[in-house]
């Protein structure tokens, strides 16, 4: 699940995590991007069974019960809170382990989590809102709205949304591991980002593959702000964050963190010792990774994103752009298509998230109206693979054993 986590540079980015920020991963192996020249292709959603999800009977539950508690001590994940909602065959809602080492501190489902790459969906939401203003275009090239881009006469909005442009993920460069390791509480601003990013060649010319990168959000991030005169933080929240009714999402500028929130633990650190991160600075994600949210929040946006429809029934992203969205090519990571900031793991809608000391996995199945919530406090990979995509794994079997979320982790690569 490393492709939508924001994976520091050791810890590149591997299997398409639904949602995951890569950053670069401090001291230790995990799993990379997908290569240039790997080619795979998607095995297709499986079709509407008429009984996609499992009545959520206390027997279905002892399951779910049985498979965190059995990931977590696979994977050595502190705690983790879980969420799955159905309209018609119940809802399951549970919190397991602690919240803090230290203290003991129990999880609970309440607390506020930060959720590295869910960020993307809200950025590329962001987007998609300007184009239905008729703003801006999908096929615009990005030259039209920031100087200096390897390419930028050639790399389309929709290439950026869709991790098609070829730049260099800058979150995969050392210098910037280097730099967010050694002060981790440190801001970054978004030119220094793509800084890190520009001084690489570009990896393949656009359009011709999919590699997930950071570099394109941090991109579509200074659109939006460019065309709509406001900080991204500031649009995201008018825009998107106060119409949809999240009431506990919001886009730091710095490293606050609302109280009650969980500790996270990661080994991504300048010397592979696992530290606690909830006072790191989430700046250098920013449009790729710095958002905090809670598990309730991100049942109401796994449906909203997925449908382009508000919790009210008003639209949020018209039809004919929500189409365009939901237009998930195949990607190098068999059963895994990628559209533009989104995932669709067989017949799984949605996105993971992954930023030191914190995984998220919020997901939708359509034919099912069914929405999967997985928040967690640790980054630490279990085998080359995202805890998170454990859980996803582990809990879809129960739910929903025609369609696994069962992305597979990459060889890890340079």
């Amino acid at each position: 699940m490393r492709h939508s986590c924001v994976r520091l540079r050791r810890g590149a980015v591997a299997a398409a995590a639904v949602g995951a920020l890569v950053v670069p991963v401090a001291g230790g192996t995990a799993p990379a991007a997908p290569l240039a020249g790997v080619t795979a292709a998607a095995a297709p959603s499986p079709a509407p069974s008429g009984d996609e999800v499992r009545d959520l009977t206390p027997q279905v539950k002892q399951r779910i019960d049985q498979a965190v508690r059995r990931v977590m001590q696979q994977a050595n994940v502190p705690g983790v809170s879980v969420g799955v909602w159905t309209p018609d065959k119940g809802e399951y809602v549970k919190s397991f382990g602690v919240a803090d080492k230290d203290t003991g501190r129990r999880m609970s489902p309440d607390l506020f989590m930060r959720i590295g790459s869910e960020t993307k969906t809200f950025t590329v939401t962001a987007l998609l809102e300007l184009v239905d203003e008729e703003r801006i275009g999908l096929d615009d090239t990005i030259d039209e709205y920031v100087d200096g881009v390897p390419n930028g006469d050639r790399i389309t909005l929709r290439q950026l949304a869709g991790m098609r442009s070829g730049l260099f993920n800058y979150s995969m460069d050392e210098d910037f591991f280097k730099a967010l390791t050694s002060d981790p509480r440190r801001p970054f601003a978004p030119q220094q980002l793509l800084d890190y990013s520009f001084k690489h060649p570009v990896l393949f010319q656009p359009g011709a593959e999919f590699n997930y990168s950071n570099t394109n959000l941090i991109l579509l991030g200074m659109v939006v702000e460019r065309i709509s005169g406001q900080t991204l933080a500031d649009y995201v929240q008018e825009h998107i964050i106060e119409p949809a009714g999240l009431d506990d999402t919001s886009f730091p500028t710095g490293s606050e963190f609302p109280q009650p929130h969980a500790q996270g633990y990661t080994n991504q650190t300048a010397t592979g010792a696992v530290e606690d991160t909830a006072d790191w600075n989430p700046s250098w994600g920013w449009a790729a990774g710095a958002m905090i949210s809670t598990l309730e929040d991100m049942r109401i946006w796994a449906r909203t994103v997925a449908t382009g429809r508000l919790p009210d029934g008003g639209r949020m992203i018209s039809p004919a752009t929500q189409k365009e969205r939901l237009t998930t090519p195949p990607t190098p990571i068999p059963g895994a298509g990628y559209g533009l900031g989104i995932f669709d793991v067989q017949g799984w809608i949605g996105h993971n998230g992954s930023l030191p000391g914190y995984e998220s996995l919020t997901v939708y199945l359509p034919s099912a109206q069914a929405t999967l919530v997985v928040l967690l406090n640790t980054d630490i990979s279990y085998k080359n693979a995202e805890p998170s995509t454990l859980f996803g794994d582990a809990i879809t079997k129960i739910i929903s054993p025609d369609h696994v979320f069962d992305l597979p982790s990459q060889p890890a690569a340079r």
